[in-house]
């Protein structure tokens, strides 16, 4: 029985690295990974604006943000410029599922079931978000830390890639996914009070730790320069909430930091050989760098 189910699970694991798919499994692939995608993104733009139907208490995403100010509001014109380039590069990875190169969907196809995942995970926290009921925030939030595992194990599982693709189906989502514990945690928990801003003053420094530990151990600049972005939106909103306080200008710092640290990886890596982000002098050298989704060796 034990030999059985080890024959098998590696047949029906969609998590796993095949170096072909079926034409069957290749079409449910692309059609979720489309329908999935279209579906978190529809209810992005559209509860961006507006707040949910029928529901008198429900509100905005952004209306939300504005309502629960919090040592971890965001500003919303960063976020979603953000959000805009990511859905950009995105269509670009779909793109590339769709194709008719083998070697190109293969690939593409090993990683859609986190993708898919993160789209529904992604979906049901932005349900949770706009509408007000008792508890709301709470699941929220482990949708979002179900997410951030999710997200984490496609980043060590599926390693090499072109940046482009990584950034739209990886780090992008998952620095995303991290900034956006901390901000619907912070709503949660309704940290408004002072020992609450203490606690985020400590809290906001993990934005910092968990950027240089990708710069440093994996050189990947993607994320650095990802969460500098997301740690502007923190602190242009922080500033314009509360002038007198510590925690725009933590939020200033670690951008900085981030930024600077992430010229200086990334600068060499533009003009020297591709990064790897398996691990620390594994460089993707000039030849692989053309090919798309690389697997692990």
């Amino acid at each position: 029985m034990e030999e059985t189910v080890a024959q098998v699970w590696p047949l029906v694991n969609p998590f796993a690295k095949r170096e072909s798919h079926t034409q069957r499994s290749l079409l449910a692939y692309k059609i979720l990974t489309v329908a999935s995608w279209f579906l978190v993104h529809v209810v992005n733009i559209h509860y961006g604006f507006n707040a949910p139907a029928g529901d008198t208490s429900g509100h905005s995403i952004w209306e939300q943000n504005r309502l629960h100010p919090t040592p971890f509001s965001l500003n919303p014109a960063i976020v979603d410029i953000y959000w805009i380039v990511i859905l950009v590069l995105q269509i670009y990875y779909l793109f590339i599922l769709w194709s008719s190169n083998a070697d190109d969907v293969t690939p593409a196809a090993n990683v859609g079931s986190h993708f898919i995942i993160n789209n529904l995970l992604q979906f049901a926290f932005v349900m949770l978000w706009v509408h007000q009921f008792h508890g709301h925030f709470w699941v929220a939030e482990l949708m979002l830390i179900i997410n951030f595992f999710n997200l984490t194990f496609l980043y060590f599982r599926h390693s090499r890639m072109p940046r482009v693709i990584h950034i739209a189906i990886v780090s992008g989502p998952l620095a995303w996914n991290f900034v956006a514990i901390f901000w619907c945690g912070a709503a949660m928990v309704n940290a408004q009070h002072l020992a609450a801003r203490i606690l985020a003053n400590i809290a906001v420094w993990g934005i910092l730790g968990y950027g240089l530990f990708f710069l440093a151990a994996f050189k990947d600049y993607t994320m650095g320069f990802e969460l500098s972005i997301l740690a502007a939106s923190l602190g242009v909103h922080q500033f314009f909430m509360k002038v007198f306080s510590l925690q725009w200008i933590f939020a200033f710092t670690i951008m900085a930091v981030l930024f600077f640290a992430t010229l200086a990886i990334s600068i060499p890596g533009i003009f020297g050989k591709e990064f790897s982000i398996r691990r620390e002098g594994d460089i993707v050298d000039a030849d692989r760098e053309r090919q798309p989704l690389l697997d692990d060796a």
